[in-house]
C-alpha cells in the first residue's frame, strides 16, 4: 500500500530546504518525493498547503515509570508525544528507582512498547542509583537497549569516578549525556543571579557554574575521547568552551531545551512556580546568545526536557518548589516563537528537532530522504490558539504557557507511515 501526501510544504531539514510538494511513503518508508506531477497511490492525503516535516525525537523525556506513575506514564506520555508531533521519545534515567540495571531497563521498555504509539528509546544510568559512587553496568545496559547514559541533574562530583566510566563508554562507543553545572555553586539555587534575583530575594546561582561544569566536562573529554553530549547549554558564557572544543576536533555535541529559547527570568514574575526550570531561566542576553548559537549550528539540538510535576510539588513557596515543566505537547508551538519572530527558519528549527538528535543517537530518522523511515508530523505554523493547560494529554499540567497566546498546531502525526494522531 502506497500514501500519497500531496499539496504538502516540505521541510527538509537535511537538504535545508522549505517547498511545496508531495511525498511518497511505502511500507512505512520514504519512497521518494518532489515537486512535479504526484505519483499514484492507493492512499492519498491532501495537506492543504501545510508544513510536512520530520517527525520530532526528544532527547530527555521524563516519563515517571516506575515510581511516579500518578505524575506521567508511557501511555499517557506517548498520547502527549503524538498530539505534539514526537515520533521518537528518547526518555531519562531519573525514575525511582533510577534505570541502572538491565531489568529495570527490560521492564520500561516492555512497558513502553505495550503502551505507547511513539517510538520510545530509553538511556540508563550513569552510575548506580545515579550516586555518582560506582558506574553501571554499561556493556549489559546497551546489550538490553540504552541508547546513551546519563546520571540527569545528578552531577557526578567525583572526578575519578566519572573518568572511569568516560573511559570505558569510550571503549564501548556509547554516548554520554551530562548536565553541566558546578553542583556547589548551584546547590540551593532557584533563579540565575542578578538584579531580578536579588529583587525578589531568591537563591542564585551564577551563569558561570554551567561554565565551569562544561570546562570539567571538556577537560575530562580531551582526557579520554569519549563521545559526550551536554544536555542544555542556557548561557551565553559556555558558549566558547563549547567552540573551542567542537574545533578541537573532541566528539562533543550540546543541546538545550524549548524553555531556555522562548522564556527569561522576568518571566517567573511574582514567584510563578510553574516557570521553574532546571537551570533556571536566564537573562533576554543569554536567551539570545543561545537562539543565535543554535542558528549557527553551536548547539545542535533542541528538546522539551519534559518533566512532569503534580501540584502539590509545585503549589508551594518558589525556593521549596520541585523544577521542571511538561512540554511534549507545547514543543511545537513554542519552537514557532522562534520562527515567527525571524530568528530561526522551519528546516533551521527541524535540524534542531529532528535531524541532529536522531544523528547524534544513530537512528535513521529525522529526515525527508528516500528510504527513511516515515515519521512525520503534518502541522499549520500559523493557527492561533489560547494554550489551556487542562487540555495537555500529560499526567501532570505544569507547563509555563498556560493561558497564553500561542502559533501552531499540529494537525497529524505519523510513526513508520501510521497516524497515531490527528486534530479533530
Amino acid at each position: 500500500m502506497r500514501t500519497l501526501f500531496c499539496n504538502a510544504r516540505l521541510i527538509d531539514p537535511e537538504a535545508g530546504t522549505d517547498t511545496p510538494g508531495w511525498l511518497l511513503v511505502e511500507g512505512g518508508r520514504v519512497l521518494g518525493s518532489g515537486s512535479g506531477e504526484a505519483p499514484k497511490a492507493e492512499t492519498v492525503i491532501d495537506c492543504g498547503g501545510k508544513c510536512l516535516a520530520p517527525g520530532i525525537v526528544d532527547i530527555g523525556v521524563k516519563v515517571c515509570e516506575p515510581g511516579e506513575r500518578h505524575k506521567e506514564s508511557y501511555r499517557s506520555a506517548g498520547l502527549a508525544a503524538a498530539a505534539g508531533g514526537v515520533t521518537t521519545m528518547v526518555t531519562r534515567p531519573d525514575t525511582a528507582p533510577a534505570i541502572d540495571s538491565p531489568e529495570t531497563l527490560e521492564f520500561v521498555a516492555r512497558r513502553a512498547q505495550e503502551a505507547a504509539d511513539v517510538t520510545v528509546l530509553a538511556m540508563a544510568a550513569l552510575t548506580k542509583g545515579r550516586e555518582g559512587r560506582e558506574m553501571t553496568e554499561i556493556s549489559f545496559l546497551m546489550d538490553a537497549g540504552a541508547v546513551a547514559f546519563t546520571d540527569c541533574d545528578h552531577v557526578v562530583t567525583d572526578t575519578k569516578v566519572l573518568t572511569r566510566a568516560l573511559s570505558y563508554a569510550r571503549s564501548l562507543g556509547a554516548l554520554v549525556i551530562a548536565h553541566p553545572q558546578e553542583p556547589v555553586l548551584s546547590a540551593g539555587a532557584s533563579a540565575t543571579s542578578g538584579k531580578f534575583s536579588s529583587l525578589k530575594g531568591l537563591p542564585a546561582v551564577s551563569p558561570m557554574a554551567e561554565r565551569m561544569g562544561l570546562d570539567r566536562d571538556i577537560a575530562l573529554i580531551e582526557m579520554t575521547k569519549a563521545r559526550y553530549h551536554a544536555d542544555q547549554i542556557t548561557a551565553s558564557r559556555a558558549l566558547p568552551a563549547l567552540e573551542r572544543a567542537k574545533n578541537n576536533g573532541f566528539d562533543v555535541t550540546a543541546g538545550t531545551s524549548i524553555h531556555h529559547l522562548t522564556l527569561n527570568e522576568l518571566d517567573v514574575a511574582d514567584y510563578r512556580t510553574f516557570f521553574k526550570v532546571k537551570p533556571p531561566l536566564r537573562s533576554e542576553e543569554d536567551r539570545m546568545a543561545v537562539v543565535e548559537a543554535v542558528r549557527e549550528g553551536l548547539i545542535d539540538t533542541i528538546s522539551s526536557m519534559h518533566t512532569p510535576q503534580d501540584e502539590e510539588s509545585k503549589r508551594l513557596p518558589f525556593e521549596e518548589a520541585a523544577s521542571g515543566a511538561v512540554a511534549l505537547e507545547t514543543l511545537l508551538p513554542a519552537a514557532m516563537r522562534l520562527y515567527h519572530s525571524g530568528d530561526l527558519t522551519l528546516p533551521q528549527l527541524f535540524k534542531a528537532l529532528a535531524l541532529n538528535p536522531a544523528k547524534r543517537l544513530g537512528l535513521e530518522s529525522g529526515r525527508l530522504a528516500k528510504g527513511a523511515p516515515a515519521d512525520l508530523v503534518l502541522f499549520d505554523p500559523d493557527k492561533p490558539f489560547i494554550m489551556d493547560r487542562e487540555t495537555l494529554r500529560s499526567k501532570s499540567k505544569n507547563t509555563p504557557f498556560d493561558g497564553q497566546r500561542m502559533q501552531g498546531r499540529v494537525l497529524a502525526t505519523y510513526v513508520g507511515g501510521e497516524p497515531v494522531y490527528e486534530a479533530n
